[in-house]
């Protein structure tokens, strides 16, 4: 026996691809709007508008081609979104420092109670030259950087 949600094809709701599409009641005004909520999720990955049907007072029905396009358009903005999430949590800018370059990283560890971040500094033969932590607060900026290495790589203040 599988944990699998069976697969579902209602006008309001449809079930398939580990994608929940649902058609809810607008909060915001008397329109409908589309919840994509992936198996599993507690809550919906994207939410949009929705269609009026024919008669201007019910949604227009799912069907096939408008689930595939939902789950599509919803699998790319979670995977945009957890583009733009490893981006902020992992950060590099490379510097120069004389005659060498000097890649500077920041990497981010999240954590409700607990978040750290790592500072750290690689030579163009990707061999480190520095690791200190920082407070996951740190703005690595190119000034930042800059400072960071003239400074002999001492651990940031603040």
């Amino acid at each position: 026996m599988t944990d699998l949600p069976e697969k579902t094809q209602e006008p309001r709701l449809w079930r398939s691809d580990g994608w929940t599409a649902q058609i809810i009641k607008n909060e915001d005004d008397d329109g409908w709007a589309v919840a994509m909520t992936a198996d599993g999720a507690a809550e919906p990955a994207l939410t949009g508008p929705w269609t009026m049907g024919r008669d201007k007072k019910n949604p227009k029905p799912l069907d096939g081609s408008v689930f595939i396009t939902l789950v599509k358009t919803a699998r790319e903005f979670v995977r945009r979104s957890e583009q733009q999430l490893h981006a902020t949590l992992h950060q590099s800018i490379t510097v120069a420092h004389g005659t060498a370059r000097v890649t500077v990283c920041l990497d981010i560890t999240p954590d409700e109670d607990n978040p750290s971040a790592m500072l750290s500094a690689k030579d163009d033969g990707d061999e480190l030259l520095a690791q200190v932590r920082v407070s996951p607060a740190f703005t690595l900026n190119r000034a930042s950087a800059i400072r960071w290495v003239d400074g002999g790589f001492a651990r940031p203040a603040g």
